[in-house]
Protein backbone atom coordinates (compact mmCIF):
# COMPACT_ATOMS: atom_id res chain seq x y z
CA UNK A 1 0.00 0.00 0.00
CA UNK A 2 1.34 3.49 -0.88
CA UNK A 3 2.30 6.03 1.67
CA UNK A 4 1.20 9.47 1.05
CA UNK A 5 4.46 10.78 1.88
CA UNK A 6 5.69 12.40 -1.56
CA UNK A 7 3.92 13.74 -4.45
CA UNK A 8 5.23 13.56 -7.95
CA UNK A 9 4.21 16.79 -10.13
CA UNK A 10 4.54 17.88 -13.50
CA UNK A 11 4.88 21.16 -14.61
CA UNK A 12 3.93 22.07 -18.15
CA UNK A 13 5.94 25.37 -19.29
CA UNK A 14 4.15 26.34 -22.55
CA UNK A 15 2.97 29.02 -24.78
CA UNK A 16 -0.86 29.79 -25.48
CA UNK A 17 -2.91 31.32 -27.61
CA UNK A 18 -4.32 34.26 -27.45
CA UNK A 19 -8.49 34.17 -26.43
CA UNK A 20 -9.48 31.10 -27.79
CA UNK A 21 -10.12 28.55 -25.17
CA UNK A 22 -10.93 25.45 -27.53
CA UNK A 23 -7.66 25.44 -28.86
CA UNK A 24 -5.81 25.89 -25.79
CA UNK A 25 -7.53 22.99 -24.27
CA UNK A 26 -6.27 20.96 -27.37
CA UNK A 27 -3.45 21.85 -27.10
CA UNK A 28 -2.72 20.99 -23.67
CA UNK A 29 -4.42 18.12 -24.06
CA UNK A 30 -1.85 16.83 -26.77
CA UNK A 31 0.75 17.72 -23.87
CA UNK A 32 -0.52 15.53 -21.46
CA UNK A 33 -1.19 12.96 -22.96
CA UNK A 34 2.29 12.15 -23.48
CA UNK A 35 2.92 12.24 -19.53
CA UNK A 36 2.70 8.91 -17.49
CA UNK A 37 -0.24 7.30 -15.19
CA UNK A 38 1.82 7.97 -12.01
CA UNK A 39 1.69 11.53 -11.50
CA UNK A 40 -0.02 12.84 -8.34
CA UNK A 41 -0.41 16.70 -9.64
CA UNK A 42 -0.30 18.19 -13.13
CA UNK A 43 0.38 21.94 -12.96
CA UNK A 44 -0.65 24.66 -15.89
CA UNK A 45 0.09 28.57 -16.00
CA UNK A 46 -1.93 31.28 -14.94
CA UNK A 47 -5.29 31.74 -17.31
CA UNK A 48 -3.46 28.92 -19.62
CA UNK A 49 -6.88 29.17 -21.39
CA UNK A 50 -6.85 32.56 -22.84
CA UNK A 51 -3.16 34.10 -22.15
CA UNK A 52 -3.23 37.61 -19.47
CA UNK A 53 -6.32 39.29 -21.44
CA UNK A 54 -8.20 42.49 -20.44
CA UNK A 55 -11.25 41.77 -22.19
CA UNK A 56 -12.76 38.49 -20.25
CA UNK A 57 -16.02 38.82 -21.81
CA UNK A 58 -14.54 36.97 -24.39
CA UNK A 59 -13.44 33.70 -22.84
CA UNK A 60 -15.18 34.20 -19.76
CA UNK A 61 -16.63 30.94 -18.72
CA UNK A 62 -19.12 29.29 -15.93
CA UNK A 63 -17.68 26.33 -13.17
CA UNK A 64 -19.72 24.10 -15.07
CA UNK A 65 -18.13 25.29 -18.28
CA UNK A 66 -15.88 23.32 -21.04
CA UNK A 67 -12.73 24.00 -19.48
CA UNK A 68 -13.53 22.92 -15.90
CA UNK A 69 -15.39 19.50 -17.58
CA UNK A 70 -12.54 19.37 -19.49
CA UNK A 71 -10.01 19.71 -16.12
CA UNK A 72 -12.12 17.08 -14.75
CA UNK A 73 -11.98 14.70 -17.59
CA UNK A 74 -8.33 15.05 -17.52
CA UNK A 75 -8.21 14.27 -14.03
CA UNK A 76 -10.38 10.57 -13.88
CA UNK A 77 -8.30 9.87 -17.41
CA UNK A 78 -4.87 10.39 -15.64
CA UNK A 79 -5.98 9.44 -12.24
CA UNK A 80 -4.33 12.82 -11.09
CA UNK A 81 -5.22 16.73 -9.41
CA UNK A 82 -4.42 19.11 -12.01
CA UNK A 83 -4.49 22.77 -11.33
CA UNK A 84 -4.51 26.32 -13.20
CA UNK A 85 -6.10 29.63 -13.76
CA UNK A 86 -8.68 30.50 -15.97
CA UNK A 87 -11.42 32.84 -16.43
CA UNK A 88 -14.68 32.66 -14.39
CA UNK A 89 -17.83 34.88 -14.81
CA UNK A 90 -19.83 34.73 -11.21
CA UNK A 91 -22.62 36.83 -9.53
CA UNK A 92 -22.07 39.73 -12.79
CA UNK A 93 -17.91 39.50 -11.86
CA UNK A 94 -15.26 37.92 -13.56
CA UNK A 95 -12.55 36.53 -11.79
CA UNK A 96 -9.15 34.97 -12.27
CA UNK A 97 -9.39 32.26 -10.62
CA UNK A 98 -7.46 29.28 -9.71
CA UNK A 99 -9.19 25.80 -10.30
CA UNK A 100 -7.68 22.68 -8.30
CA UNK A 101 -9.72 19.37 -9.62
CA UNK A 102 -9.30 16.28 -7.53
CA UNK A 103 -8.45 12.94 -9.77
CA UNK A 104 -12.61 12.15 -8.47
CA UNK A 105 -13.64 15.27 -9.77
CA UNK A 106 -14.01 17.31 -6.74
CA UNK A 107 -12.95 20.67 -7.22
CA UNK A 108 -11.43 23.72 -5.03
CA UNK A 109 -11.05 27.05 -6.20
CA UNK A 110 -8.83 30.64 -5.32
CA UNK A 111 -9.54 33.73 -6.81
CA UNK A 112 -6.44 36.35 -7.42
CA UNK A 113 -6.00 38.39 -4.27
CA UNK A 114 -3.85 40.98 -5.81
CA UNK A 115 -5.14 42.52 -9.39
CA UNK A 116 -2.55 43.44 -11.87
CA UNK A 117 -3.36 47.66 -11.32
CA UNK A 118 0.07 47.84 -13.81
CA UNK A 119 -2.31 46.00 -16.43
CA UNK A 120 -5.44 47.57 -15.62
CA UNK A 121 -6.79 44.15 -14.08
CA UNK A 122 -7.95 45.36 -10.92
CA UNK A 123 -10.17 47.88 -13.26
CA UNK A 124 -12.00 44.34 -14.40
CA UNK A 125 -11.32 41.23 -12.43
CA UNK A 126 -12.74 41.17 -8.86
CA UNK A 127 -10.39 40.05 -6.39
CA UNK A 128 -10.62 37.54 -3.66
CA UNK A 129 -10.32 38.04 -0.26
CA UNK A 130 -10.32 34.55 0.92
CA UNK A 131 -7.14 32.00 1.75
CA UNK A 132 -7.05 28.15 0.34
CA UNK A 133 -5.36 25.63 1.94
CA UNK A 134 -5.81 22.47 0.05
CA UNK A 135 -5.13 18.98 1.63
CA UNK A 136 -4.04 16.26 -0.75
CA UNK A 137 -2.04 12.96 -0.37
CA UNK A 138 -0.51 14.38 2.99
CA UNK A 139 0.26 17.45 1.66
CA UNK A 140 -1.26 21.13 2.26
CA UNK A 141 -0.89 23.12 -1.05
CA UNK A 142 -1.25 26.84 -0.40
CA UNK A 143 -2.43 28.08 -4.24
CA UNK A 144 -1.57 31.89 -5.38
CA UNK A 145 -1.73 33.69 -8.60
CA UNK A 146 1.22 35.80 -10.26
CA UNK A 147 1.06 39.24 -8.76
CA UNK A 148 0.51 37.54 -5.43
CA UNK A 149 4.19 36.51 -5.90
CA UNK A 150 5.36 40.05 -4.51
CA UNK A 151 3.40 40.49 -1.56
CA UNK A 152 4.66 38.33 1.29
CA UNK A 153 2.19 38.68 3.88
CA UNK A 154 -0.22 37.36 2.17
CA UNK A 155 1.43 33.68 1.97
CA UNK A 156 2.31 34.85 5.37
CA UNK A 157 -0.74 34.04 6.49
CA UNK A 158 -0.62 30.97 7.67
CA UNK A 159 2.20 28.20 7.96
CA UNK A 160 0.17 25.48 7.76
CA UNK A 161 0.67 24.41 4.63
CA UNK A 162 3.82 22.05 3.44
CA UNK A 163 4.22 23.83 -0.25
CA UNK A 164 3.56 27.23 -2.44
CA UNK A 165 2.32 26.92 -5.63
CA UNK A 166 2.61 30.17 -8.00
CA UNK A 167 0.56 29.57 -11.37
CA UNK A 168 1.42 32.86 -13.70
CA UNK A 169 2.16 34.92 -16.59
CA UNK A 170 5.44 36.75 -15.71
CA UNK A 171 6.77 39.25 -18.39
CA UNK A 172 10.14 38.19 -19.54
CA UNK A 173 11.38 42.60 -18.43
CA UNK A 174 10.80 41.38 -15.02
CA UNK A 175 11.94 37.77 -14.70
CA UNK A 176 14.91 38.74 -12.38
CA UNK A 177 12.30 39.52 -9.83
CA UNK A 178 10.46 36.56 -10.30
CA UNK A 179 13.47 34.08 -9.63
CA UNK A 180 14.19 35.95 -6.78
CA UNK A 181 10.74 35.97 -5.34
CA UNK A 182 9.93 32.47 -5.61
CA UNK A 183 13.40 31.43 -3.85
CA UNK A 184 12.49 33.96 -0.93
CA UNK A 185 8.93 32.75 -0.37
CA UNK A 186 10.82 28.88 -0.10
CA UNK A 187 13.22 30.19 2.43
CA UNK A 188 11.41 32.44 4.45
CA UNK A 189 7.44 29.96 4.46
CA UNK A 190 10.18 27.47 5.30
CA UNK A 191 7.70 25.34 1.78
CA UNK A 192 8.56 24.09 -1.11
CA UNK A 193 7.60 26.50 -3.58
CA UNK A 194 6.72 25.79 -7.10
CA UNK A 195 6.31 28.96 -10.06
CA UNK A 196 4.94 27.54 -13.27
CA UNK A 197 4.62 30.20 -16.21
CA UNK A 198 4.32 30.98 -19.42
CA UNK A 199 6.49 31.51 -22.39
CA UNK A 200 5.89 33.15 -26.08
CA UNK A 201 4.81 36.27 -27.03
CA UNK A 202 1.18 37.48 -26.34
CA UNK A 203 -1.08 39.67 -28.22
CA UNK A 204 -0.07 42.71 -26.29
CA UNK A 205 3.54 42.31 -27.55
CA UNK A 206 4.89 40.93 -24.34
CA UNK A 207 7.42 38.29 -24.11
CA UNK A 208 6.93 35.62 -21.36
CA UNK A 209 10.12 33.33 -20.99
CA UNK A 210 9.15 31.28 -18.58
CA UNK A 211 11.71 30.53 -16.23
CA UNK A 212 9.17 27.42 -14.58
CA UNK A 213 11.17 26.11 -11.04
CA UNK A 214 10.87 24.31 -8.07
CA UNK A 215 12.70 25.54 -4.60
CA UNK A 216 13.10 23.19 -2.05
CA UNK A 217 12.12 24.51 2.47
CA UNK A 218 15.93 25.60 2.20
CA UNK A 219 15.57 27.92 -1.17
CA UNK A 220 17.46 25.09 -3.29
CA UNK A 221 16.24 24.92 -6.56
CA UNK A 222 15.27 21.43 -7.50
CA UNK A 223 14.28 22.00 -11.12
CA UNK A 224 14.19 24.84 -13.79
CA UNK A 225 12.99 24.64 -16.83
CA UNK A 226 14.76 26.01 -19.96
CA UNK A 227 13.99 29.70 -20.34
CA UNK A 228 11.88 30.06 -24.14
CA UNK A 229 10.97 27.25 -24.56
CA UNK A 230 7.92 24.92 -24.20
CA UNK A 231 8.83 21.78 -21.89
CA UNK A 232 7.22 19.45 -19.42
CA UNK A 233 9.18 18.76 -15.77
CA UNK A 234 8.40 16.21 -13.53
CA UNK A 235 9.72 16.77 -9.63
CA UNK A 236 9.02 14.46 -6.33
CA UNK A 237 8.33 16.76 -3.42
CA UNK A 238 8.74 14.30 0.15
CA UNK A 239 6.77 15.56 3.34
CA UNK A 240 9.74 14.52 5.64
CA UNK A 241 12.08 16.95 4.03
CA UNK A 242 9.34 19.82 5.42
CA UNK A 243 9.07 18.33 8.39
CA UNK A 244 12.35 17.12 9.57
CA UNK A 245 13.80 20.78 8.31
CA UNK A 246 11.18 22.54 10.12
CA UNK A 247 11.48 20.22 13.53
CA UNK A 248 15.54 21.36 13.11
CA UNK A 249 15.66 24.49 12.24
CA UNK A 250 12.98 25.98 14.29
CA UNK A 251 12.92 29.24 12.30
CA UNK A 252 9.07 29.74 11.91
CA UNK A 253 8.97 29.57 15.57
CA UNK A 254 10.38 32.99 15.82
CA UNK A 255 7.66 34.35 13.31
CA UNK A 256 5.90 37.37 14.04
CA UNK A 257 2.40 37.42 15.27
CA UNK A 258 0.35 39.93 13.06
CA UNK A 259 -3.16 40.74 11.70
CA UNK A 260 -4.13 41.98 8.18
CA UNK A 261 -6.00 45.02 7.51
Amino acid sequence: MRLDTSLNIAIIQSDLVWENPAQNRINFSEKIKSLPNTLDLIVLPEMFTSGFTMSPQSVAETMDGDTVLWMQTIASQKDTAIVGSIVIKENNNYYNRLVFVYPNGALQTYDKRHTFTLAGEDKVYAKGNKTLIIDYKGFKIRPLICYDLRFPVWSRLSNTYDVLLYVANWPEKRIAAWDALLKARAIENMSYCIGVNRVGLDANNYNYSGHSAVYNVLGDNLISLQPNTECIKQVVLTKSHVDNTRNKLRFLEDRDDFILK
